[in-house]
């Protein structure tokens, strides 16, 4: 008796159990009542009518796809592998879902297609040391195009750039080149200086006799304790100018001796 009425009760359970839907906080649901576009619905509990709507979800959050290794030629015409890492987020469900077949899908081809583009009218030289500019070069491209998607690229990383052999061999010997080029001009830099202050010392040591007597003892010391069996006796500065003086005199009055011997022959020669 209680069976013909059963049944319909059950159809109707049924029926309310395939309508609900429960959205979490990071999705939402592109809803279609007839293949029409109807609204986005969540979070939280929504009713879909069964054969009449349907629901697409969408998830909200940040996702992050592994861009995979692309042969890119540099400007340069140096080849090498890239891969890189893409983070984005769909912000406009209902133009993620009607505006292209899979986001996702697009988002990675695009990416792809971008790094190498980008990368190719660079040389290899920036690809290593410019990293952040170019990563924020491909990130704008991607946005742009992405952007009638409803998505959002949030950041673009470059990860490895990877080098054949022999070019890894190249970019040693430069670096090392590199360097010892800089340990020369380095050195060069040390050299004037040394000779200046050098100069500065000679000329305080000319100016004044006792900077230069200081110095003279100094030396001195130096020697004696580098070769412990040398004995040296100092002398002082003042004989040595003595010495000078005394060869002075003995020049001016050999000229003198000169001149007047010159003038007796002239006058012998006269008489």
């Amino acid at each position: 008796m209680m069976l013909p009425y059963l049944v319909p009760v059950a159809l109707v359970v049924l029926l309310i159990a395939a309508s609900i839907r429960i959205l979490p906080e990071y999705k939402r649901g592109v809803v279609f009542f007839l293949g029409r576009y109807q609204a986005v619905k969540g979070p939280g509990l929504t009713v879909v009518i069964p054969l009449i709507q349907a629901m697409q979800k969408v998830d909200l959050r940040v996702i992050t796809m592994d861009v995979p290794e692309q042969d890119v030629i540099s400007q340069d015409n140096v080849t090498v592998k890239v891969n890189a890492v893409l983070y984005f987020r769909v912000v406009d469900p209902e133009k993620a879902i009607i505006e292209v077949e899979n986001y996702i899908m697009a988002t990675s081809q695009l990416a792809q297609t971008t790094l190498r583009s980008v990368l190719g009218k660079h040389d290899l030289d920036e690809m290593l040391s410019e990293r952040d500019k170019l990563n924020s070069d491909i990130q704008e491209i991607i946005d742009t195009q992405t952007e009638s998607w409803g998505i959002k690229v949030a950041n673009v990383e470059i990860k490895h750039v990877d080098l054949d052999e022999s070019m890894i061999r190249a970019i040693a010997r430069q670096a090392e080149a590199e360097r010892e080029r800089r340990a020369k001009v380095i050195h060069a830099e040390g050299e004037l200086q040394a000779s200046k202050k050098l100069v500065q010392a000679a000329n305080v040591m000319d100016e004044n006799a006792a900077a230069l007597q200081l110095r003279y003892l100094q030396t001195m010391s130096d020697m004696s304790n580098k070769n412990a069996s040398t004995i040296v006796f100092p002398l002082p500065l003042d004989i040595m100018e003595a010495f000078k003086h005394m060869k002075i005199k003995g020049s001016d009055e050999s000229s003198e001796r000169g001149g007047g011997e010159s003038e007796k022959r002239d006058a012998t020669d006269d008489a």
